[in-house]
Parts: structure tokens; sequence; C-alpha cells
């Protein structure tokens, strides 16, 4: 008879290899992965190349500078996940991530500008982009890097 048969009665012998994976797997630090932030720069992506006709017109979203907190909230977030994805944290590595995400900012707001319709360039978003990257850039180095 093999391990796996139906017939055999566990006993203690066959509830040891469980516990042993369980504490192994609890000790096991879960190894960082870039998934969320490949997702989240897709949602984003997408997000920011619908044409301007897709939004409502409401008068009272722009005076409270809705767009601007969408952006700050958008990039913030990407500078975060990036962040959060690496093995090895660092101050340094932190703000290329910062610096990659204005770049990537500045690129989506020169596609809107030049290929989307209903959609124009606005350095106001590059503010706010900036803003969100400082943001998710100082959390996590705050989170992360240990003093």
């Amino acid at each position: 008879m093999g391990l796996l048969s139906i017939n055999k009665i566990p006993g203690p012998e066959s509830r040891i290899l469980p516990l042993i994976l369980l504490k192994f797997l609890a000790l096991k630090e879960p190894k960082p992965t870039f998934i969320p932030a490949i997702l989240w720069l897709i949602i984003s992506t997408v997000l920011l190349t619908l044409p301007g006709s897709q939004f409502p017109k409401e008068d009272w979203l722009s005076k409270i500078w809705f767009d601007k907190w969408v952006h700050i909230l958008l990039f913030a977030l990407l500078a975060w996940l990036w962040c959060r994805g690496l093995s090895r944290k660092n101050k340094q590595t932190f703000y290329i991530i910062g610096v990659g995400c204005l770049l990537y900012g500045i690129t989506m707001e020169l596609v809107q500008g030049n290929f989307i319709p209903n959609r124009s360039f606005d350095a106001g978003d590059i503010l706010a982009d900036a803003a969100g990257s400082l943001l998710g850039v100082i959390f996590s180095t705050r989170r992360y890097i240990k003093k």
C-alpha cells in the first residue's frame, strides 16, 4: 500500500508533514513581486488614454480639482507598488522609481495632447503626477527603509 492509500486510516505520522510545511511557510518571507505594479500601470494607462468624451461633464468636479486628486492617487499608488515590488529596498532605487513615474506622467500628457480625442496637455496634471510620485516614494521610504 502506498502513502496515498484510501483504505489506510491516518495515524499521527500522516499529520507531521503538513505541520512541518505550515511551519516552514509561516516562517518564510513572501518574495516581492512586480505583478501588482504592472497591473496598476496597465490600469493607469487605460484610464489616462480614455477619450475626453468618456468623462462626466459635471461642473462641481472642476471646482474641487477632482482631476488633480485622481492624478495624485494614481501616481502615489504607482510609485508605492513599484517600490514594494523590489527585493532590495533602498532610497536611491526609490528615487529612481519616483523619477520614472514622473517621466511616465509627462509621456502620458504628451500622448493625451497629441493622440487622444478631446484630451489636452495639462501642466497642472504633471504637477499632480509629481506630487503623487513624491508621496509614493516618501511613504515607501518610511515604510520599508530602516533608520
